[in-house]
């Protein structure tokens, strides 16, 4: 009877109404965390076959949620270094435990509020931590699609280390009217050098004019910074002759080093070359008219540093940084991407699950086989518009006292109908 499959379809409409507004609750329940997608109500048609095509037999509305899980979210600055955001496509990969196992599933999420917890593991607010390629141990490959190599990052007890130094490069230029006999023939530039534990030692290169255009070169043992007594023994001595231009016409040996033993530090022994400019260039040593001037003194070597923070890059690179200057490259963080994101599995903490819909996942690395960028020290908002959602609340709640009306007309229909009998 058509009075019953109206009454029946004026029931669907209020059960698909009804699942529609579910889902604008949750999107206003939602509308402050971190990466969430807005999902909506998509409405399909429940259609019964007609006796005849002089009749029609109702059949109803069903509603279906859709989630924008590819839109992307306002990046808001923030103040962590290790909130993270993906401008463009990509999903950061998280597993349920800090140390995952057998049993343990890898989940894909735009929610990158991570923070260390008591063990140093970088852990979202929802509890799940960050994978990453320990770049100390591996080389990751641009793109993957399996989770081998994956690791938990992990920021704690990083220490840094001491680096001696191995090479010294001198802007120095030598006055041409220096005399070739004492005094006045002598010129001394220190430059400060590492040992392999970090101590720094100052060391001096003596420069001594013996003929027109030829100079050589000695360095002397060095002494703790600001100490006085020698601290290693240096042995080094060379040759310059310089052309009538001002620029070096040759170097003796061709390849000037210095040879440091015997620190008093228990340093082990290092060589240093000495880098003195190119033959017929004054990119280095130079010998014009003018005073002994130094324009720089280059060398490389740093004592021990502390741990003092980490930085991550776009291209998803977490950098260690420590207080003498080194950074040491920890981890990089791949993305996953899929060929229709909108078909993942959505799952409690703002994570999804891929699906047959969604596709196999693919780890690029930022930037690579269309993934998008990682935004250090950013967040993505909810992408949803609290105006949007109340104006589909409204049409949601006219939408369902229409549908009541159906079922009461309907009723009203009935009962005339059963009045006749009466």
């Amino acid at each position: 009877m058509s009075i019953y499959g109206a009454m029946f379809a004026g029931v669907s409409g209020l059960a698909a109404q009804s699942n529609a507004l579910s889902m604008i609750s949750d999107n206003i329940a939602n509308v402050n965390t971190v990466g969430y997608k807005g999902v909506t109500a998509r409405f399909s048609t429940l259609v019964t076959q007609a006796a005849t095509q002089t009749t029609h037999t109702p059949g109803g509305v069903n509603s279906s949620p859709f989630s924008y899980i590819d839109r992307q979210g306002l990046l808001q600055g923030s103040a962590s270094g290790t909130d993270l955001a993906v401008a463009g496509q990509g999903f950061f990969v998280v597993n349920e435990a800090a140390n995952p196992g057998f049993g343990d599933d890898f989940f894909f999420t735009r929610a990158g509020s991570f923070n260390p917890d008591q063990n140093g593991n970088l852990v979202n607010t929802a509890g799940y931590y960050l994978q990453g390629y320990d770049l100390r141990n591996t080389t990751p490959q641009p793109s993957s699609s399996t989770f081998t190599g994956l690791t938990t990052v992990n920021i704690a007890n990083l220490s840094g280390s001491a680096s001696a130094s191995t090479n010294i490069a001198l802007g120095v230029n030598l006055p041409s009217t220096a005399p070739t006999t004492a005094p006045g023939n002598t010129f001394s530039v220190t430059s400060q050098v590492f040992d392999s534990l970090g101590n720094a030692h100052d060391m001096d290169i003596v420069f001594t004019k013996t003929a027109a255009n030829t100079w050589t070169w000695a360095a002397s043992n060095p002494t703790l910074d600001g100490g006085a007594t020698s601290s290693a023994t240096a042995a080094g001595t060379g040759t310059i002759t310089f052309a009538t231009d001002g620029t070096p016409s040759a170097f003796s040996p061709a390849a000037p080093s210095i040879t440091l033993t015997g620190f008093t530090t228990g340093a082990g022994n290092s060589t240093i070359t000495l880098d003195l400019g190119t033959v017929g260039a004054t990119d280095g040593l130079t010998q014009f008219a003018g005073d002994f001037t130094i324009s720089n003194i280059d060398q490389d070597g740093v004592r021990f540093g502390n741990y003092t923070g980490i930085t991550i890059s776009e291209e998803g690179i977490v950098t260690a940084l420590f207080d003498n200057g080194q950074r040491l490259d920890i981890y990089q963080l791949p993305l996953g991407m899929f060929r229709n994101p909108n078909g993942l599995e959505a799952r409690t903490g703002n994570v999804y699950l891929e699906t047959n819909r969604s596709g196999n996942f693919q780890l690029n690395l930022a930037g690579n086989g269309g993934a998008g960028d990682v935004a250090p020290a950013a967040l993505e908002a909810s992408t949803v518009d609290l105006a949007e959602e109340f104006t589909k609340m409204i049409i949601t709640q006219r939408a369902y006292s229409a549908n009541t009306k159906v079922i009461t007309t309907a009723d009203d229909m009935l009962e005339e109908l059963i009045r006749v009998k009466r």
